[in-house]
This record gives structure tokens, sequence and C-alpha cells, in this order.
């Protein structure tokens, strides 16, 4: 029974993955809400746009420490079990939003809400490893990250529309209902896969952490996802409010402008993907085909949506330029966890990934508050605050990928952490003789 238990069982891997993406969709509606109620949550709640985006960054307050807790956790503990506490508290931590009437009783509600959601990306891509062998892990990995791009999608064409309707507090009900659904479904047909663990029986000896966080791969990593994870949090939060009172659509227009902004992104980030693993599987060396090519994409989606700040470009051609910006920046996602797991033995996988999203968090605590400070400062006018936060947000997209390009070479970094590894454990081994 045991070894039946460990093999690859493709149709059971499969609903694994689509429950799994089904519950980023409902991460990912949870995160994008916020932005897409900001025009009557503001009115109704007399908020500046500097507390806006305070609000809005909260949800990254405690993001990162919950993060690296339970990914690193999640090593020794039931993915099963923690993806269902962590769903339940998302459903639970909508309902006081229904009442909420005062900034701080937000924030509260967002930063706790943070603290459940940080784990769930790195959470999920270990579940999803003890399903998967390592030779077919690329493809449900992508299908986790559409779950987040279909959440997006839905929430720009739902959320406006339940909003006119009922008001902007009955989405946060509708969120709690579906949370609560998923963890019904999830108790029932979820499970643990034992993949993982009869491939780690054989796996080599685990890299001390203080060697895998001083590479410069491993940095490089970091840098490009904190870069990556700043427009993320600048966009979600404001293209709707930017979309509303900088560029005069209404609400359900708005919604629409912003689920297109999602339609583009995700098969975009999908195909730069899609081309760097061709390139890898050419024969191109991987500091080429993943650390130069995304290295690349943030040089260049960082002109793009530095130049968002120029007065030659219509609205039209700023949401453009915006839209393949920061689909470009996406593949970092993708790109960046196959790197970190070419220089991370697998059972310190799941705690490097959650030191990484744990990282650039810290982008996403940044980004919008930043973004509402420039609006304030630019007397209250969304449009010109938003440019100069668009220009602020290409300078970081600018200088991180120019770092990564002489950070990110993880043949090389694999080379040198086996060879301090073993030298270390030759050391350790003299020493225990002597």
């Amino acid at each position: 029974m045991a070894a039946d238990s460990s093999r690859y069982r493709p149709f059971r891997a499969w609903s694994i993955a689509v429950m799994l993406a089904l519950m980023m969709l409902v991460n990912f509606l949870d995160k994008v809400v916020l932005g897409l109620v900001s025009v009557p949550m503001m009115r109704e709640l007399h908020l500046s746009p500097t507390q806006f985006g305070l609000i809005g960054g909260s949800l990254n307050w405690l993001f990162s420490i919950s993060a690296v807790l339970v990914g690193v956790a999640a090593n020794r503990t039931s993915t099963k079990w923690l993806l269902l506490a962590m769903a339940a508290a998302w459903a639970a931590l909508q309902l006081p939003m229904l009442a909420a009437t005062s900034i701080w009783s937000i924030i509260a509600c967002r930063v706790l809400l943070g603290a459940g959601e940080g784990p769930a990306s790195p959470v999920a891509v270990h579940a999803l490893y003890k399903w998967f062998p390592d030779e077919k892990r690329n493809l449900p990995v992508a299908v986790l990250h559409q779950g987040s791009a279909l959440g997006l999608l839905v929430a720009g064409l739902s959320i406006p529309a339940i909003t006119a309707h009922w008001g902007w507090r009955a989405n946060f009900l509708i969120l709690s209902v579906l949370g609560g659904l998923w963890c019904v479904a999830w108790l029932v047909l979820g499970a643990e896969g034992q993949l993982a663990r009869a491939e780690r029986a054989g796996s080599g000896s685990r890299i001390p952490y203080a060697l895998l966080l001083t590479d410069r791969t491993v940095l490089g990593i970091f840098v490009g996802h904190f870069a990556a994870n700043w427009i993320l949090a600048m966009t979600l939060t404001w293209i709707p409010t930017w979309l509303q009172l900088g560029m005069g659509y209404e609400s359900h227009m708005a919604g629409r402008m912003f689920a297109l902004f999602v339609a583009i992104t995700a098969p975009l980030s999908l195909g730069l993907a899609g081309l760097s693993q061709r390139l890898l599987s050419a024969g191109m060396p991987s500091r080429l085909s993943r650390g130069c090519f995304v290295s690349v994409t943030l040089i260049v989606a960082g002109l793009m949506i530095a130049s968002l700040a120029s007065p030659w470009f219509t609205p039209m051609e700023k949401f453009a330029l915006l839209t393949l910006g920061s689909g470009m920046t996406l593949v970092m996602y993708s790109v960046g966890p196959a790197m970190l797991g070419e220089v991370t033995p697998d059972s310190q996988r799941g705690g490097m990934l959650a030191l990484s999203n744990g990282f650039s968090s810290l982008a996403g605590l940044a980004a919008p508050i930043v973004t509402g400070m420039l609006i304030d400062g630019a007397g209250g006018s969304t449009a010109r605050g938003f440019e100069q936060a668009c220009l602020t947000c290409g300078v970081v997209l600018l200088g991180c990928g120019v770092l990564c390009v002489f950070c990110l070479d993880p043949q090389r970094s694999a080379r040198r952490i086996t060879h301090e590894s073993c030298r270390r454990d030759v050391h350790h081994m003299r020493a225990d003789q002597g």
C-alpha cells in the first residue's frame, strides 16, 4: 500500500492541482477586492489617497513573517491541513468588513488577512510537488498561477456589478461564502501527496541556509521578485482608482478595463515563460535562458512603465504601456522559482520559496503607500500622482533588472554551493576524526 501511494497518479494529482488553482482564485479575489471598491469606499469613509494606500499596503505587514514561518513549517507539517486553516481564516476575516467604519478596524482586518495569505503560494507549490515528479512540475505550477489570473479576471467583471447592485460591502460577504465553499470541498477532496516524500528519502544532504542566502543567484532572485511584486501591488491596489478618477471611466467600464488588463498580462507572462523554457531546452545555459531573460524583461518593463510620466502619450497608449510592462514582469514568478530550484535542495525548497515571497512582500507593503502619498502630493490629482508613481516603479524595475544581470547565474551558483558544502563536510569529518 505504501509503495502504491508513492506512485505518480495523474488523475488524482491533477484534481489536486485544480483545487489549488481554485484556492488561488479565491486568494486573489481577496487581494484585489479593495482596489475595485476603492472609489465608493474612500467616499463613504472619507479616506485620503495616503490613507487608502496605507490600507492597501497593510495586507503585507505580516505577510513576510507568516510566509517564512509557515513556509518552513510546511516541510514538516501536512499541507492539507495548513491550506485548510489558511483558507478558513480568509473566509472568516471577510466578515468584519461588513461593519467596519474606521481606518484602523479595516487595517486590522487586512493585516490579519495578509498573515493568512502570506504562505499561500509557497505552501501550494510545495503541496503540488508532493503529487508530481520533478519532470512534470512546470505545467501544474503554471496552472496554479492561472488560478490567480482567473481570480483577477473574475474580480474585474463581477465586483463592479455587485457594488452597483448591493453596495461595496456586499463583495466581502460573497468572498466569505466562496472561501467557505472551497474549505468544504478541500476537506472532502483534498489529500496529502506522498511522491515528494518518497523522492526525498534518497536525496542529498541539506545545505546551510547561510550559504544559500549569501549566494549571488539567490539574492538576485530575491531582488527580481521584489521588483515584480512592487508593480503587482501598485497595479492591484491603484489601477481601478486610476481608471475611474484618473482616466474618467465609470465603475463598470473600469472593471472591464481591469479585466482586459488581466486578459493580456496573464497570457503574455505565460508566453514569455514558455519562450524561456524553449531556450533552455535548446541548450542555452540557464544564465542566459533564465537569468538574462528575466533581467531584460525587468529592464524593458521599467522603461515602459517609467514612460507613463511622459506627456507625449495618450491615455489609451499609457494603459497599453502599463499593461504590457506589467505582463512582462510577471514572468519572474515562474522563472524565478525555477532558478531557485536549480540551486536549492528539494528538502529546503519550501523554505527558500517562502523566504523569497517574504522579502518581496516588503515591496507590496511600500508600493501602495508610496503611490497614495504621490497622489496626495500632486494635489489629489489621481492622474498626475499615479504617473509619478509609475516613474518611481520604473526606476525600481530598472535598478533591480540591472542588478539581476550581474547576479543571476544558476549553474555557477549550483557548482559553488555544491563545492562549498562538500568542503564543509570534509572539514567536519576531519574534525570528528581528529
